[in-house]
């Protein structure tokens, strides 16, 4: 039996029931088949009902379905219970330890101790004289102003739950081939072999299914993976969705809208634009615009859903000693991962990894508040997705009080990430995807030698022309592509000498361009140069060493 026909079967029960006593309710009463009457018992959470009959939710808030169940008592029941408050014994997805605090810090909470199996029963008849307290206008200003600095373990339990129910597959964490190389285990959470190839399909599906039922279709702006990701889940949800996007977008990538069934928009000449006309269309149409950093209650079950990577991580790798996490944009995949994995194995260290032409969060730790006018100037053509979004101060917060450390990378430690993962493990992987591989590779992490450490691969969406340019500039930042000028005397021969020196070294020539006459050739000699390829750095070097010694003018380039 699905959940409408267990909701439908308690509602015409208590119905009956309440024709029996006497006893009925308002439209404007909240009701609820698992709280009894005022008049007749209910467990002391006075201060968790209390709090949201202050709170006004809109369409698409985490609170748009209340909890059929107190939090305080969500521990005594399992995962199921959380999603549908059938309060059936069954095994919980992950157990809780006591000594773990995921109540947030500004919300007082009462804990209660079975003591027998009837301790339900015994707990409604020792409440019953108990008055209820309700919080002063102060203590709700004062929650309200304090930013929640921490994401409760049930909400990251209960959206994997939904995650599984959902039909979103729990991604391996495979051991990588790169770990000889850099001296530790190496496992790689592969977040790339999702539909849309990335993470974010975790978070939007979180969020799509709390919004209320009222609700008829989505917008949303910009090119990026997490409009991407809202524009395949919707279908699941019956929703209508419409993507607007500016002018410039590809061809290639409006027909990967059209192809999930969005509605494709294009409008204005900058992403701005598209946001303030989608805003716009979803407040006139009554839409709900949906966004990745926004902040919230529904920023919280985005970040809720993307914490499910870190629980499966710490159940797939036993033994995990520090995880390596793509930050940059809104954080939140960084925020909910660290939330997750700290919750459960505090001893876990948790990295944070950043493009160093945009190193936002890093700037933020340091100053110890966001930044909003930071000066950077970042390729974004190829961190598209990190810095379109900016970060807020609940991601902030997450990252102040669950990341141990923070590091930049250099975009050549991107490139040579994002071809090392193609070549040792199969894996095409976008930048964003890239960073953790980058921050081993950049050594500024010597710490993590020889110890257990996962990476989260979170992307890995790409354009054909994006994939072939980073491969080329990779392969010459790894030395297996070189260029190189020299002068050959102009008799006959000498091309064919210096093409058999480049066979005897086993070396791949490429391209290669004649030139005879020109301004800075000597006389009677003419300008060769060529682009050829190698195995690896070693045989680099041996054919630079070679070529000095048989043309004194040559001239080894660097990459354009």
């Amino acid at each position: 039996m699905n959940f409408a026909a267990q909701f439908f079967a308690s509602f015409v029960n208590e119905g009956l029931q309440t024709e029996e006593t006497g006893r009925g309710f308002n439209d404007s009463e909240e009701y609820d088949p698992f709280w009894q009457s005022t008049e007749t018992s209910r467990p002391d959470c006075s201060t968790h009902s209390n709090i949201h009959s202050h709170i006004h939710l809109e369409n698409g808030s985490l609170g748009c379905r209340s909890t059929l169940i107190c939090p305080e008592r969500l521990k005594d029941f399992g995962a199921e219970e959380i999603l549908n408050g059938d309060p059936r014994n069954t095994n919980t997805l992950l157990k809780i330890p006591e000594s773990t605090n995921t109540q947030p810090k500004n919300t007082e909470s009462i804990h209660t101790t079975p003591k027998s199996p009837d301790y339900r029963r015994e707990d409604e008849m020792s409440q019953k004289s108990k008055p209820v307290a309700i919080p002063t206008a102060e203590e709700l200003h004062k929650s309200a102003a304090e930013p929640q600095t921490c994401l409760r373990l049930e909400d990251i339990n209960a959206a994997t739950l939904r995650l599984q129910q959902n039909g979103i597959q729990r991604t391996p964490c495979m051991y990588s081939r790169l770990s000889k190389q850099l001296g530790m285990e190496i496992y790689l959470k592969k977040e790339v072999l999702h539909y849309t190839h990335s993470v974010k399909e975790r978070g939007v599906l979180n969020l799509l299914s709390s919004l209320s039922k009222g609700v008829k279709g989505v917008f949303v702006a910009s090119d990026c993976s997490f409009s991407l990701a809202v524009a395949h889940l919707s279908v699941r949800f019956q929703l209508s969705v419409f993507v607007i996007l500016p002018v410039c977008v590809a061809p290639s990538r409006l027909c990967c809208y059209r192809d999930c069934g969005a509605a494709v928009i294009s409008y204005g000449s900058i992403v701005q634009d598209s946001i303030l006309h989608a805003r716009m269309l979803a407040r006139e149409h009554g839409f709900v615009y949906l966004e990745e950093g926004v902040e919230g209650e529904r920023g919280c079950v985005y970040e809720a859903g993307l914490g499910s990577v870190g629980l499966e991580m710490l159940e797939q790798v036993p033994g995990l000693q520090a995880v390596l996490v793509p930050a940059g944009g809104s954080c939140a995949l960084l925020g909910g991962t660290a939330a997750a994995i700290k919750h459960l194995k505090p001893d876990v260290t948790i990295i944070g990894v950043e493009p160093e032409e945009c190193p936002v969060l890093q700037q933020c730790l340091k100053a110890n508040s966001l930044i909003t006018d930071l000066h950077c100037k970042p390729n974004r053509t190829l961190y598209r997705d990190l810095v379109d979004q900016s970060l807020g101060p609940h991601s902030f917060h997450l990252a102040k009080a669950y990341v141990d450390k923070v590091v930049s990378v250099r975009e050549s430690d991107v490139l040579l990430a994002m071809l090392h993962l193609l070549e040792s493990d199969q894996s095409l992987v976008s930048a964003e995807g890239a960073l953790g591989i980058a921050g081993l590779l950049s050594g500024k992490l010597p710490e993590l030698r020889g110890k257990r450490v996962g990476v989260v691969v979170s992307g890995g969406h790409l354009d054909l022309d994006l994939l072939l340019e980073c491969v080329d500039r990779a392969l010459v930042l790894d030395q297996r592509v070189g260029r190189f000028s020299l002068q050959l005397g102009q008799w006959p021969g000498e091309m064919a000498k210096l093409m058999e020196l480049l066979a005897r070294e086993d070396v791949r020539l490429l391209e290669v361009y004649h030139k005879q006459c020109g301004y800075s050739v000597d006389l009677f000699k003419s300008q060769v140069e060529c682009v050829v390829g190698t195995r690896d750095k070693s045989q680099n070097l041996q054919l630079r060493r070679k070529l000095v010694e048989r043309y004194p003018s040559l001239q080894w380039l660097t990459e354009r």
